[in-house]
C-alpha cells in the first residue's frame, strides 16, 4: 500500500521501541487487559502513534469487555484502513493507520448496542490519548 507517511524500516526501529514496532510494524498485539488506554474515559483524542493522525473520537469509545481498547466507529470514514487477515488460521478484519499503515487492531460486527454494530479493537500500544479537558 501507499501511504502519505513513508518511513524506511530503520526509522520506524528508531522512532518506535521494540514493542511498539513489534505491534504497529508487524501486527503483533498486546495481551489482553494490559494496556494503558483500557480504561481511559476522558473527553479527547486517540492518535496512532507512528505519525499522530487522529483516528477515534473518545465519544465512540465503550465497554466491550474484551481486554482491549473498543470505539465503534473511526473519527472519520477515511482515518482507517481496513484489510483482510487470514493470519492464525482464521478470518479477520485487520484496522490499519491509513496515513502510515500502521498495524492499530482488528474490527468485528459483534456489537449490536453500538450505533454501528461494530467494535473496533484496538492495542493500547499502537495510539495515543490527547484530553480535552
Amino acid at each position: 500500500m501507499d501511504y502519505p507517511v513513508k518511513k524506511t524500516d530503520e526509522q520506524w526501529r528508531e522512532e518506535l521501541t521494540e514493542f511498539e514496532y513489534h505491534v504497529l510494524r508487524q501486527a503483533g498485539t498486546e495481551r489482553a487487559y494490559t494496556g494503558d488506554l483500557l480504561d481511559e474515559h476522558r473527553v479527547g483524542t486517540f492518535s496512532c502513534r507512528g505519525c499522530g493522525a487522529e483516528l477515534f473520537k473518545s465519544e465512540a469509545k465503550f465497554d466491550s469487555h474484551c481486554g482491549w481498547p473498543s470505539f465503534y466507529e473511526p473519527q472519520a470514514g477515511d482515518a482507517v484502513e481496513l484489510l483482510e487477515d487470514r493470519s492464525h488460521g482464521m478470518v479477520r478484519v485487520e484496522v490499519r493507520c491509513a496515513n502510515c499503515g500502521s498495524h492499530l487492531g482488528h474490527v468485528f460486527e459483534d456489537a449490536p448496542q453500538t450505533p454501528t454494530g461494530d467494535r473496533f479493537c484496538i492495542n493500547s500500544v499502537s495510539i495515543t490519548f490527547d484530553s480535552e479537558v
